[in-house]
């Protein structure tokens, strides 16, 4: 299967799932779907239609959207500028307040069209960037390395504002803990930025554990963005403890498992050059063969609910905590409005309990990233 067909075939499972969701509710249980209902009164997931969440004190949609390829997809093509504004408006239209973008996305192009996107409406959403890639702020060159230095964040910030066509960032992250500077000095330009109105709130992404305490006690943390979904479930041992010892909210990115929780990619799947997906070793053939055993077990539950795999994954998510926030991105408008439902899915604790011990059974093998960005994640800034 090629890269040009995954879409497709996701496209077919959600037209499948959504007509049996149909048919049964023309065919209906009847009283004991009734029934049923009232007897599971426990949910454990809050996410309702239009339903929302708090990151610290920052409110938002309890599902966001990610800004991260629209300008240059995973099968490395360039969607249509349009198509893209259109999502994210369509987003806003179905209750999506929670946009994430960086300056390290295009690099700088993925900040212009959220910019444009959101343009009618800035006042009504939060939107959020991130520094600390080596990128420079005039041209957008990627060059090697992290840089985190105060002077070339307020920099950096100076044309995320410009980019995005806004006087303030709602949230802003250092996109990796800059292995050469005190996170005592990155607080303190951001609490600059802060004084100035020009940014509201920070976080933090892949950073160490003693990094994230160090930055929370200089200058209140509002989040974390890491990756976790049920394909990398990393951060359940240390990280969302600390979060939930520390009152930050945390924003899993690649919350699908770069779309492999979708049921989109198979045995067959084959990645295009210059998808990094291709040098990830979870995707290699013989970890893929195995790892498939959790894209089943997925979609074993999207019949089960009546629904589709990614609205399972993200429910997943959800469920976990009331302060997780999942950012799915994509460039399709299907997607977006199959991930939007996520919202209208729970679990009650008898089936979140079944759902966690069949994933408990599952060992996903490989490594989620190269060795190279891997490198990057976990990093502890130096003491000041």
């Amino acid at each position: 299967m090629s890269n040009a067909e995954l879409d497709v075939n996701r496209r077919k499972f959600i037209g499948s799932s959504m007509a049996l969701v149909s048919s049964a509710a023309i065919t209906g249980a009847g009283l004991v779907g009734c029934a049923q209902a009232q007897i599971r009164s426990t949910l454990v997931s809050s996410a309702q239609p239009g339903a929302r969440r708090k990151l610290g004190q920052l409110e938002v949609s309890s599902v966001g959207l990610g800004v991260q390829n629209m300008a240059r997809t995973y099968q490395t093509t360039v969607p249509a500028r349009p198509e893209m504004i259109d999502i994210i408006r369509a987003a806003h239209d179905h209750g999506v307040t929670f946009f994430d973008t960086a300056e390290a996305y295009g690099p700088h192009e993925c900040e212009r069209i959220l910019g444009e996107a959101i343009a009618p409406f800035r006042n009504k959403v939060v939107i959020t960037s991130k520094f600390g890639w080596n990128i420079d702020p005039q041209t957008g060159e990627r060059r090697p390395g992290l840089i985190s230095r105060p002077d070339h964040v307020k920099q950096a910030v100076e044309g995320m504002l410009k980019r995005l066509r806004t006087d303030r960032i709602d949230l802003l992250y250092q996109h990796r803990v800059d292995p050469q500077v005190p996170i005592e000095d990155v607080a303190g330009a951001i609490k600059d930025l802060m004084a100035q109105g020009k940014v509201l709130h920070w976080g933090l992404s892949e950073m160490g554990l003693q990094t994230l305490r160090r930055a929370h006690a200089e200058l209140p943390v509002t989040a974390v963005q890491s990756e976790y979904s049920m394909f990398w479930r990393g951060p359940e041992k240390e990280v969302l403890p600390l979060c939930q010892e520390l009152g930050i909210g945390f924003v899993p990115w690649s919350p699908l498992g770069v779309g492999f929780l979708t049921g989109a990619i198979d045995q067959r799947t084959s990645f295009a050059d210059g998808d990094f997906r291709k040098s990830e070793t979870r995707f290699s053939p013989e970890n893929r063969e195995h790892n498939l055993a959790l894209v089943s077990l997925v979609k074993s539950w999207a019949l089960r609910k009546k629904t589709t795999p990614a609205r399972i994954a993200l429910a997943w998510l959800l469920a976990q905590k009331p302060w997780i926030v999942p950012i799915p991105g994509t460039t399709q408008m299907g997607h977006l409005l199959d991930n939007i439902g996520a919202r209208e899915v729970a679990f009650d604790t008898d089936e979140l309990q079944a759902l966690n011990a069949s994933l408990a059974a599952i060992t996903i093998q490989g490594e989620r990233l190269p060795p190279a960005v891997l490198a990057y994640s976990g990093v502890e800034a130096p003491l000041k």
